[in-house]
């Protein structure tokens, strides 16, 4: 009887430190440091930290968007430990290995909403990924593929032919997502989702990605500055802090025997209820900055 190899994990980490190489004047910057995880199958985790916790560094290596050629940007690098995205160690990675990844990994980025290429139509933009895989791609099909996902991030398919300028923050973070998921992901990797939207609308996108994970299985990690975001949906929570992760499990489980001095200034805001260490009703930090050249 052929045995039947259990599927891999979306992501796991072992001991992962990350960090960005000397670059002219400014010496290596360790970003990450000791970083252990394991996501499951189906799982959405919400990852959280100030700024500079080196959560956004963590989504750029594990999406893969900063392996291969840095083409004179300074790209972060695994320096120690091991991590793995859906079966693929990320260290030393083929090209082709990575095309395979990335392939079955949904990345949306910063500021991704207003970030849109301002000269495509929203059927060009969600459909940008697939021509860049294959030019060739029976334009029918892909017709059919880029309608279905507008609707299915419940923006009207009259949209397909307006332009970036023409939306809202909410329709083009819509947008966004509906270009990361056209391939039908696997795992979907999120960094600050709600940023650059308006914060009336902030609840139903988070609320969008968590209805649509649910419908399509994928798997999530979610990284945000606001805990209120992660609430909404994530399984578990992470907590960031100066690159190391001081906090992980149930959002009992983190914050009700805090073993970590910042996790515990973040259990003592929310038994406040004001959600911040300094007794401001505001997010714990903002996005994480680009690394100093």
């Amino acid at each position: 009887m052929r045995r039947v190899e259990p599927e891999p994990y979306p992501i796991v980490a072992s001991d992962l430190t990350i960090e960005y190489p000397a670059h002219g004047a400014s010496s290596a910057f360790v970003a990450v440091r000791g970083f252990t995880l394991t996501l499951g199958h189906g799982e959405v985790l919400g990852l959280l930290g100030e700024s500079g916790s080196g959560k956004s560094t963590l989504a750029r290596v594990l999406s893969g968007a900063d392996s291969g050629s840095g083409h004179g940007d300074v790209r972060a690098q695994i320096s120690g430990g091991q991590a793995s995205v859906q079966g693929h160690p990320l260290r030393r990675i083929s090209r082709r290995k990575l095309a395979r990844l990335t392939f079955g990994v949904g990345m949306l980025s910063q500021n991704a909403a207003v970030t849109l290429p301002a000269s495509l139509t929203v059927a060009d933009i969600v459909a940008e990924p697939v021509l860049e895989r294959d030019r060739r791609y029976n334009q029918a099909a892909l017709e059919t593929a880029v309608a279905t996902m507008v609707d299915a991030v419940r923006l009207p398919l009259s949209l397909l032919g307006k332009y970036p300028y023409e939306l809202s923050s909410g329709q083009r973070q819509r947008v966004a997502l509906a270009r990361a998921l056209v391939f039908g992901p696997s795992l979907l990797i999120a960094d600050e989702p709600t940023a650059g939207v308006d914060a009336l609308v902030r609840g139903d996108i988070i609320d969008l990605i968590g209805e649509l994970q649910r419908e399509r299985a994928f798997s999530a990690l979610l990284i945000s500055n606001d805990l209120a975001v992660l609430q909404r949906v994530a399984d578990r929570i992470g907590v960031m802090h100066e690159g190391v992760l001081v906090g992980l499990g149930t959002l009992d489980e983190v914050f009700e025997n805090p073993w970590h001095p910042y996790v515990a200034e973040l259990a003592a805001a929310l038994a406040l209820g004001t959600g911040e260490p300094d007794g401001q009703s505001a997010p714990v930090g903002t996005v994480d900055p680009a690394p100093e050249p």
